[in-house]
Order: C-alpha cells, then sequence, then structure tokens
C-alpha cells in the first residue's frame, strides 16, 4: 500500500470535508468525484488515491434524507389539510410524488457527506490525516 502525500487543499473542518461529499466530491481532496454511479462510490480518488472500499455507509443516508423530508413536508402536510379545499386524494398525490423526488434527490447527497464524516472521524479503516488544529497541543 503507498502511502499518498497530503493534498494541498486538505480541507480545515469538518463542515468542509462534509460540503465535498454532499457536492460528489473527494472529501480529501475535492478534485476527483465522489461516486462512479448514483450510490456506489468509486473505489479510490483519481486525484489523491484515497481508498473508499472500506467506506460503511449503510442504511444511514437513507434515515437522513427520510428524516429531513419529514420535517419539511410536515407543514406542507398540514397547511394543505387546513387551509386548501382539496380531496384527500388529491392532497395524498401530491405528497407522494413530492415526498419520492424529495427522497431520491437527497439520498446520493447524504451518502456523501457520511463518507465525508466516516473518512475525517478515521472510521471503518479511514486514517485521520487531518492536522492538529492550533492551539489544540495541550501547551499551557
Amino acid at each position: 500500500m503507498t502511502a499518498h502525500a497530503l493534498p494541498a487543499n486538505l480541507p480545515a473542518t469538518f463542515v468542509q470535508a462534509a460540503l465535498r461529499g454532499i457536492r460528489n466530491r473527494c472529501p480529501r481532496c475535492d478534485g476527483g468525484e465522489l461516486f462512479r454511479a448514483f450510490l456506489k462510490p468509486v473505489d479510490t480518488c483519481r486525484c489523491c488515491g484515497q481508498d473508499f472500499t472500506h467506506q460503511r455507509a449503510d442504511d444511514f443516508p437513507a434515515y437522513l434524507a427520510i428524516l429531513v423530508t419529514g420535517h419539511l413536508l410536515a407543514p406542507v402536510m398540514i397547511w394543505l389539510g387546513m387551509e386548501t379545499t382539496l380531496s384527500l386524494l388529491a392532497i395524498f398525490s401530491i405528497l407522494i410524488v413530492v415526498s419520492v423526488i424529495m427522497l431520491i434527490a437527497m439520498l446520493q447527497p447524504a451518502k456523501g457527506a457520511v463518507i465525508a464524516a466516516q473518512w475525517w472521524h478515521g472510521l471503518h479503516g479511514f486514517r485521520k490525516e487531518r492536522e492538529p488544529e492550533a492551539g489544540a497541543s495541550g501547551s499551557a
């Protein structure tokens, strides 16, 4: 296994790494794509060589997408039920279509964020490689 040099643009914060994953970019270098198919991550980054074969996102991205969709659609459901004269069938039809679209749209960004979180924290075989924050050395 060859050691790759640290990329010049290693993320400074967890949020930066997560945003890279959300945008389908390598959380380590921001140079290569994170996914080769809709939900299938690349084996290695084409730019920095980061190995993604040991990531374990499992069902967590789906749970995140469901949680966000439910919280965003809850007020819409209440408004449709109380403030419109639409039939229950029309309301149900609108909500099903919108929720399916939202869930599908959020799955890949959620998985990218989960993979970035695993990389950032050094979980599931990822090597924790970010530099310690200034002032975190413990000297007083």
